[in-house]
């Protein structure tokens, strides 16, 4: 079968022959194949130099192409992070420059429009990445967080409410680019990942996704604190004070543009992935029969990432205020430096999920990452433990700490990992979009909820509850979530294959149409389907 790297030649210059009576061997006047896809010179007439020299070129495309996916994968979540991060900068500047206007419902509401339209890009470019293609989705989203940036950084009013609600649209508009990011970028990085890395694909996917997420906010708060720093802010109320924090807010958002354009011309550069120009389905997928075999594995990564940002997005965008509220008086650039010191403690999650992952497990980690919430947000939020240990604000630090770094060993390295796995390659935008959207809900509803919280019931309980939340997502992983690792990702596609033949859809056109008509009835995976030990 001729490879994917064919798929943009012309017909017309590639006659194709039956295999059946094409040569059996070298020996008996074959050609050996071409390379690792399988691209049979059988296939090409190769009497024809230039076909000869179009194949080449298009494998090494197809071959780059997964570099470049991987490479602007990692850059572009570097961009979400920033972004998801900016509000631990601007809320604490905010409720200084706009003190009678900044009250925690505009905080809250300025907050939650990022989210917001982080749900909506991912529900709605999780579509696009399976009906018309991935790398159209990720273009897509670079524009939109450029656009959207731009205007945040300019928001300006004739009154400070107008301002922040120039602020709170345009923040909506970055949150549809940051949203759409999320399965187009973590689709087409498995995919690829799949394809170079093999069994490794799991440690690397992490180290292209989640790191990259994580690190968005030790670099938007070191870069807070050179401006502040370098501008000789006094941490006083007078007018030369106030307005190096107006600007110091907006070179920040501005930073955040040139973040995405950084990757844009990668992003052009790459190809759809393998996988997907095989076995998409891009002219009405059944969607009954995507919820009847695979609802209950969208409880599974739905439901945990749900629990996973209802802790881990409050606890960050509110950390400063935490922390604030542990230290009376620090002001404003001490708390940054403590919740600097924060962020960059809970990294090692990060790296440890990811060098433990193929050792684990994909369901066992996730498991182990939500029994850290467990067990450090009883020891901070118990009656007895929670005045003694804020007393002492290193202590307080480390274990709030290693409260945030279990989320990234586990579920902040898991969910992403196990979303692209679990579906397959057709509906694999759809399903990731839709589990990311609802963690991004429950991101949504913990920050809303989150002042409420600590005014009503007390401080303490932000960690309890993160405690609760915990237990339901190790009970969660355990029935509902499936461990694919040692799975090839052609597997799930294969099983998808079968049933949709099963159940009367054998006629469904699969493929981006670059190798012409072909119907899930005969478009069977003949490949190993599991990674070898």
């Amino acid at each position: 079968m001729p490879s994917q790297d064919l798929a943009q030649m012309p017909t017309t210059e590639v006659p194709r022959l039956d295999h059946t009576d094409a040569p059996a061997s070298p020996e008996s006047g074959g050609e050996e194949a071409f390379d690792k896809d399988a691209v049979d010179q059988r296939d090409v007439d190769t009497s024809e130099d230039y076909v000869y020299t179009d194949v080449q070129e298009i494998s090494a495309k197809a071959k780059a192409s997964d570099y470049f996916t991987l490479l602007a994968t990692g850059f572009a979540l570097v961009s979400d992070g920033y972004q998801n991060n900016l509000a631990t900068v601007f809320n604490p500047i905010f409720k200084i420059l706009y003190k009678s206007y900044y009250t925690s419902a505009v905080s809250t509401r300025v907050s939650n429009a990022l989210l917001i339209g982080e749900i909506i890009g991912q529900v709605g470019v999780g579509l696009i990445c399976d009906l018309v293609g991935r790398k159209t989705a990720m273009v897509a989203t670079t524009m939109l967080i450029v656009v959207g940036g731009i205007l945040a950084t300019a928001s300006s009013g004739s009154t400070p409410a107008g301002l922040l609600w120039m602020l709170t649209v345009s923040r909506g508009m970055v949150g549809v680019g940051v949203g759409g990011e999320y399965p187009a970028c973590s689709t087409s990085a498995s995919e690829s990942a799949n394809e170079k890395f093999g069994r490794d694909r799991g440690k690397v996917f992490i180290l292209v996704t989640n790191l990259m997420l994580s690190i968005g906010g030790p670099i938007v708060i070191s870069i807070f604190l050179l401006i502040i720093n370098a501008a000789g802010y006094k941490g006083t109320t007078s007018h030369e004070d106030l307005y190096k924090l107006a600007y110091t807010w907006r070179i920040c958002m501005g930073i955040g543009v040139f973040i995405p354009l950084s990757v844009f011309y990668f992003r052009l550069k790459m190809m759809n992935s393998k996988l997907y120009r095989r076995n998409a389905i891009r002219k009405s997928p059944p969607y009954a029969l995507i919820f009847k075999r695979y609802w209950r594995t969208l409880l599974g990564t739905a439901g945990t990432w749900f629990l996973y940002d209802f802790v881990t997005f409050p606890n960050g965008i509110f950390s400063s205020t935490i922390i604030s509220g542990v230290i009376p008086g620090a002001g404003l650039v001490r708390t940054m430096e403590w919740t600097l010191l924060l962020s960059v403690l809970s990294l090692p999650g990060v790296f440890a999920g990811a060098w433990v992952v193929k050792y684990t497990g994909r369901r066992n980690l996730l498991m182990m990452g939500f029994s850290g919430y467990i067990i450090f947000g009883l020891i901070v939020g118990c009656e007895c433990s929670y005045e003694k240990i804020t007393k002492i604000i290193p202590l307080f630090i480390v274990f709030y700490a290693f409260m945030q770094s279990s989320g990234n060993f586990g579920p902040g390295n898991m969910e992403g990992t196990i979303s692209a796995e679990s579906y397959p390659t057709s509906i694999r935008g759809t399903c990731y979009g839709f589990s990311a959207a609802v963690g991004k809900a429950g991101a949504a509803i913990g920050t809303q909820c989150f002042t409420p919280i600590q005014n009503h019931l007390g401080k303490k309980y932000t960690f309890i509850i993160a405690a609760c939340c915990g237990a339901l997502g190790v009970a969660l992983a355990y029935f509902f979530v499936e461990d694919k690792g040692k799975d090839m990702l052609e597997k799930e596609d294969e099983a998808w294959r079968q049933y949709l033949v099963e159940h009367g859809k054998g006629d469904v056109v699969m493929g981006d149409g670059s190798e012409g008509e072909v119907r899930a009835e005969g478009n069977a995976e003949k490949g190993e389907l599991s990674f070898r030990e």
